[in-house]
């Protein structure tokens, strides 16, 4: 069975995607982004965003077993460290950084997830 979650997000539809599958045991959370001036308070509303979306899904934080980082400047990922340390805590994630265009530029961080979506 396959689950979609929308976040009601202006471009699920005009792209076509949503937020979140729940597949084969996983949650597959899309790429990212989040609002605010910094790349700092773009990971925060970027991490808020996939929560709900994991909370969706019967999965939190703790279960999230890959992460992928996108960032136009490379150089903006180190001030995130502590926030995304934070956010995973006991629990970190295999992780990836890749400095790339992100769909406009005023987004500097832009993060999808995958994560175990414990049984029953």
């Amino acid at each position: 069975m396959i689950q979609r979650i929308f976040s009601g997000g202006e471009f699920e539809a005009k792209i076509g995607y949503c937020r979140a599958v729940v597949a084969g045991g996983f949650a597959h959370v899309a790429g990212t982004v989040g609002q605010g001036d910094t790349v700092t308070d773009q990971c925060r509303a970027a991490l808020t965003t996939i929560e709900n979306a994991l909370e969706k899904a019967g999965c939190m934080m703790a279960d999230v077993v890959r992460v992928n980082y996108y960032l136009p400047d490379r150089a903006e990922f180190e001030p995130c460290w502590p926030i995304l340390s934070a956010a995973f805590g006991e629990n970190p994630p295999a992780a990836t950084m890749i400095e790339c265009g992100l769909i406009d530029d005023k987004y500097r961080i832009e993060i999808e997830v995958t994560a175990l979506v414990p049984t029953a």
